[in-house]
């Protein structure tokens, strides 16, 4: 059953996240530590004094709610979605998925530039925002995909395309591999792509390697601490706001081009998301339940590839593994392009689809 889905925070919530921001213990930083050492202090109590006093969530909550949202129960698990049906009735449907630390917020400024020529399914995540937590170990992609090809065959669309970045581009891709006969074809914007030494790069290609072998070898702490301990780390971020903040907040301000900045009202309509919640360690597990393993897309692939992600993807790579259709290389835009340039994204999913659709 498909049940319509209203944003409703109670005041209450929104009180308490007030009473905790006022009285937030603080911790010293060295004078000169700039971000050596974590999310500097300034910007952070910038940040966070801006959530306290002007931050409106209920002017976002009320933006929201101008969108079509439902919920509904897939193999045990409560699945929130946005759904919007394009005014062309025999639009080409598209579920797109994001990652982590996003949200379904991240599409908002798809939405119009697609919605044109699209059915649009925005789900959450299982463990991630008004998909709730999750109850039970297995929520990985590959569980994650099977229940969007259940979504997508409760909302009536038989044949249909998947976009998405971060967790969202191996969801989209298991989706894929799972549902060939009705997956059209696949766009992402990040794919990961591991060393081969059989194959042979360019100069521009080997730079890139170097960067993936050096993100290998330094594990980003967020990453091992969410894919080996997520509950402990999840008791901090549920508990304490400005430990939430800083958490997300430091991935945005690393991941993101410095010329083309997420606004502070976005950043922290997506923290308060997690916050009001209470799904941090449950997005967190996402990371621990899900395999290394890549998985081959059975499908038209289409890539783009933006120059301050966490790593650019290299297409002799990447061609070992995927049939890959199209291929787009953009000058500006990090690890949340929808977010970032929803331009440059919104025109290249377009143009791969309109190529399989011919």
């Amino acid at each position: 059953m498909i049940e319509p889905f209203r944003i409703q925070i109670p005041q209450s919530d929104l009180d308490d996240l007030h009473h905790r921001l006022t009285h937030a213990r603080w911790p010293n930083e060295l004078a000169d530590a700039g971000p050596d050492y974590g999310f500097p202090l300034a910007r952070l109590t910038e940040l966070a004094d801006h959530w306290r006093t002007t931050y409106s969530w209920r002017a976002h909550e009320a933006t929201l709610n101008d969108l079509a949202h439902f919920t509904t129960e897939i193999d045990g698990q409560h699945i929130h979605f946005v759904h919007l049906r394009s005014p062309k009735p025999d639009a080409m449907a598209l579920i797109l998925t994001h990652g982590w630390p996003g949200s379904f917020l991240e599409f908002l400024d798809l939405i119009e530039p697609l919605s044109a020529d699209f059915h649009l399914v925005i789900p959450s995540i299982p463990g991630y925002g008004f998909s709730g937590p999750t109850h039970e170990r297995g929520w990985d992609i590959a569980r994650v995909a099977r229940a969007w090809a259940e979504l997508m065959h409760r909302l009536g669309y038989q044949r249909y395309g998947a976009q998405g970045g971060d967790f969202g581009s191996g969801i989209s891709i298991s989706l894929a591999a799972q549902a060939p006969d009705h997956v059209l074809g696949v766009h992402v914007n990040y794919l990961p792509t591991r060393p081969d030494p059989t194959v042979e790069l360019s100069a521009a290609d080997e730079a890139r390697l170097d960067k993936i072998r050096h993100l290998m070898t330094n594990r980003p702490p967020y990453q091992a601490l969410q894919a080996t301990t997520p509950q402990t780390i999840g008791y901090a971020l549920t508990d304490s706001p400005i430990g939430q903040l800083a958490w997300i907040a430091e991935r945005f301000a690393a991941w993101t081009d410095p010329r083309t900045p997420v606004t502070d009202d976005q950043l922290l309509t997506n923290v308060s998301l997690y916050w009001f919640t209470a799904t941090a360690a449950s997005a967190a597990r996402l990371h621990r339940e899900s395999p290394r393993a890549t998985t081959s897309c059975p499908v038209p692939l289409g890539v783009a590839v933006f120059p301050h992600d966490i790593t650019q993807s290299i297409r002799p790579l990447a061609e070992r593994l995927h049939t890959i259709t199209h291929w787009s290389e953009f000058d500006r835009g990090g690890h949340f392009p929808a977010m970032e340039v929803p331009d440059l994204l919104a025109s290249d999913i377009r143009r791969f689809f309109s190529g399989l659709i011919e």
